[in-house]
C-alpha cells in the first residue's frame, strides 16, 4: 500500500494522488491548469443557461423569434476557449512531453531494469554488477525461454529477476550541477502476450507495453515507500487482478531485498500468479 498523505500534504498537492517523483510536479501542475479552465467553463456556461431561461422565458417573448440572439458575445468566448486549449497544448502539453521522451538520462547515471507484463503480473530484470544485461536473440525464444535470452552470454550470468509482483528500485542521493538530487530509473518496458499499460500513479507515470517491443520510461524517484502499480489497458478476464508493488528502498534496504528476494536469471523460472 501505497503511504496515506496527511491532510496538510494534500492540501498543498491540490488534494492530488501523493507525488513521489520529481517531473510529477511539472504533471500535477499542467492537470491543475486544465481543472481550472474545466472550472471556468463549467461556471461561465451554466451562468449562460441560467442568463438564457431568464432572457428568454415565455412570459417575455410570447411569441417565438426564429432568427434567435444576433449578439457575437457566444462567438467570441467559443474563440477564446479554443485559443486557451491551444495554449495549454503548445505552452505545456507538448514540452512537457518532449522532456519526458527526449532528455534521457545515460545508463551509467540511472538505475536500469527490464519489466515484463504478462497475464496477469510483473516482473522485474535487473543487470548484475556489471550494469549490462544479457543478449536477446528472436531464435531463442521459447517457452521455457519466452524472452529469448542468451544463456551462454557471460554478461547474463549475473542478471537477476524480481519476485512476481514485487519491483524494487533504490532512492540513492547525487548531486548534479551542484543540485541535491536522486538518481534516476529507466525502465524497459514489454509484454509476453498482449497490451498492458504499466501505471503507478505517485510516479505519475503510464505507458503501454506492447508483445515485441521494447518501451523505455525514465523518472527521478523523490521518496522512499510502497506504491502500486496497475494495468491502465483492458488486457483479460483478470484484468482487476494484475497489480504488483512497486517500492523505492533506501540503499541498505534495497540491497538487502535484492540479496534475500531475487533469483539467477539461469535459475528456474518462477511461476506468475
Amino acid at each position: 500500500m501505497q503511504p496515506n498523505p496527511t491532510f496538510l500534504e494534500q492540501l498543498k498537492q491540490g488534494f492530488m494522488p501523493i507525488l513521489a517523483s520529481e517531473h510529477g510536479k511539472d504533471v500535477d501542475h499542467f492537470i491543475f491548469l486544465v481543472h481550472v479552465l474545466m472550472a471556468v467553463l463549467f461556471v461561465g456556461w451554466f451562468g449562460y443557461f441560467l442568463f438564457t431561461l431568464f432572457k428568454f422565458r415565455q412570459s417575455a417573448n410570447p411569441k417565438a423569434d426564429y432568427v434567435g440572439a444576433k449578439g457575437t458575445f457566444s462567438q467570441y468566448a467559443e474563440i477564446a476557449v479554443v485559443v486557451i486549449e491551444a495554449i495549454l497544448l503548445l505552452a505545456f502539453a507538448i514540452p512537457l512531453w518532449a522532456k519526458a521522451v527526449e532528455k534521457y538520462p545515460a545508463d551509467k547515471d540511472a538505475t536500469v531494469m527490464r519489466v515484463t507484463a504478462e497475464q496477469f503480473s510483473w516482473q522485474a530484470r535487473y543487470p548484475g554488477k556489471d550494469g549490462v544485461f544479457g543478449k536477446q536473440e528472436m531464435k531463442l525464444i521459447s517457452d521455457k525461454n519466452p524472452m529469448g535470452y542468451d544463456d551462454k552470454d557471460p554478461a547474463g550470468k549475473d542478471d537477476a529477476s524480481s519476485p512476481p509482483k514485487d519491483i524494487h528500485v533504490p532512492l540513492i542521493p547525487i548531486k548534479v550541477d551542484g543540485r541535491d538530487t536522486f538518481k534516476p530509473v529507466i525502465i524497459h518496458l514489454t509484454s509476453k502476450d498482449v497490451i498492458h499499460s504499466f501505471k503507478v500513479t505517485a510516479m505519475r507515470m503510464t505507458q503501454d507495453c506492447i508483445p515485441g517491443m521494447s518501451i523505455p520510461i525514465h523518472f527521478t524517484p523523490t521518496k522512499v515507500g510502497k506504491f502500486n502499480i496497475t494495468c491502465a489497458q483492458l488486457c483479460g478476464n483478470g484484468h482487476a487482478s494484475m497489480n504488483a508493488q512497486f517500492v523505492v528502498d533506501s540503499p541498505e534496504d534495497y540491497d538487502k531485498w535484492f540479496a534475500e528476494k531475487t533469483v539467477k536469471a539461469g535459475a528456474p523460472k518462477v511461476d506468475l500468479e
